[in-house]
């Protein structure tokens, strides 16, 4: 696999299950992403989606039963793109951000680059609005 036009981003990555979290971590890695900030649970990662700087954010939809929306929220609020990812269909998202990138879990590495890669070329202007 070629190298990510944007080898060197930051990001934020959400995940509540330790294992999962340290491979998707694995995984950024060896694309050439270097990990901002991680968190497992909403408490958490509130308090760093709004204070640490980060280029991307990779979100579970689910933490430990509790919904990610007030995180996708304060990431939104600071412009900053953001991709979920779930176990789940598109019914499981939050109905605000049904129409935001989306990884089904498990995904593999290329999957991940592409949407990353997908992300980080949209336009600024596509965080202010629903993902088209």
């Amino acid at each position: 696999m070629s190298a990510p036009r944007h080898a060197g981003a930051s990001v934020f990555l959400v995940e509540d299950e330790v294992m999962i979290r340290m491979m998707v971590a694995d995984m950024l890695g060896e694309l050439g992403y270097r990990i901002a900030a991680e968190a497992g649970d909403i408490p958490e990662a509130l308090k760093l989606a709004r204070t640490t700087e980060f280029d991307l954010a990779l979100l579970d939809v689910n933490l430990d039963g509790h919904v990610i929306t007030p995180v996708a929220e304060a990431i939104k609020m600071r412009n900053r793109p953001f991709i979920f990812a779930t176990g789940y269909d598109s019914s499981g998202l939050p109905e605000e951000f049904r129409e935001y990138p989306t990884l089904q879990k498990p995904f593999q590495i290329d999957m991940l680059a592409g949407e990353i890669d997908n992300v980080l070329n949209a336009p600024a202007a596509a965080w202010l609005q629903p993902w088209l």
